[in-house]
């Protein structure tokens, strides 16, 4: 049987090599995005054999698709067990198009499918973001052009910005009424996490300021073997510009050798997303929810 525990860091080595192994670009196989969102979702991990599991607690049991190499039938087989034992679902989160086949072969006839809209990762090309250049970037430049006219200046995240980076985040956390908001209470956990095991965690970091003042910061770390992932943005959404500022100098300084850049799921906000579509995303990660019958 399936044994669950906290991620910690002393797993790393472990699950690096699994997601490793894997090379998928969904933004949820990342071992920093696992270890700072573990208590949205009351997210537990197991090791079996050559696989990864993780597996959200909150509601029942609702697995990611495992990561790793060996037999899936066997996997599977040991994910059908737990999700019986603790009666409910066997279900099966984070399938992409191209895993899909699995459970055709496993269990014919006997799953149901569900996109997760909300769950699509959007992926855009890294020289997109590094360059802007192209007509359909026009509207980022003249913001960035605008940003311009401050007195500004970016570097990468070090450890003497981490207080500050902290306080502006639980700036805008208090502005925006996160206490309120289960997800917003979330994030700042995960930004605290970010912050508290920067090194171990091996992430990258910029940081924008304006005449000495924080005006955005950014998070984010090679994902697989082509794509890098921003695991989180902040910036002042009264400056016109910032939030231009600080993807676009990000992504010049820490992306190169990187084709892709994944900026994580919109969550179904239709800010969020249509803030997401004005960058121009080269595809979406379509993601599916199954649902085996037993």
């Amino acid at each position: 049987m399936l044994e669950f525990k906290t991620i910690a860091l002393n797993d790393k080595e472990w699950i690096k090599a699994a997601l490793k192994s894997s090379d998928f670009r969904g933004c949820e196989y990342s071992f920093s995005n696992n270890m700072a969102w573990r208590r949205l979702y009351d997210t537990q991990i197991c090791r079996y054999k050559g696989f990864y599991i993780s597996c959200s607690h909150k509601h029942g049991a609702q697995f990611i698709f495992p990561a790793g190499e060996g037999d899936y039938r066997d996997v599977f087989n040991q994910m059908a067990k737990y999700s019986e034992k603790n009666n409910v679902p066997f279900t099966v989160n984070s399938v992409t198009n191209g895993n899909l086949p699995i459970f055709e072969e496993l269990y014919p006839g006997r799953y149901t499918v569900t996109q997760d809209e909300g769950g699509f990762d959007y992926i855009y090309g890294a020289e997109d973001l590094r360059t802007l250049s192209g007509k359909k970037y026009h509207g980022k430049r003249n913001h960035l052009n605008r940003f311009n006219h401050n007195h500004w200046q970016y570097n990468a995240l070090t450890e003497k910005d981490f207080d500050d980076c902290i306080e502006f985040a639980v700036k805008n956390y208090n502005l925006n009424g996160g206490y309120d908001d289960e997800s917003s209470v979330s994030e700042q956990f995960a930004i605290n996490t970010f912050f508290n095991h920067f090194e171990a965690l091996e992430l990258k970091g910029g940081i924008v300021r304006v005449d000495g003042e924080i005006q955005g910061f950014t998070i984010g770390e090679g994902l697989n073997s082509d794509t890098f992932v921003i695991h989180i943005e902040k910036a002042n959404p009264l400056l016109q510009g910032s939030y231009a500022a600080i993807n676009h100098e990000f992504a010049k300084a820490e992306t190169a050798g990187y084709t892709y850049i994944n900026r994580e799921e919109d969550l179904g906000l239709e800010g969020l997303r249509k803030a997401k579509r004005s960058y121009y995303p080269r595809f979406l990660l379509e993601k599916n929810t199954v649902t085996i019958n037993l």
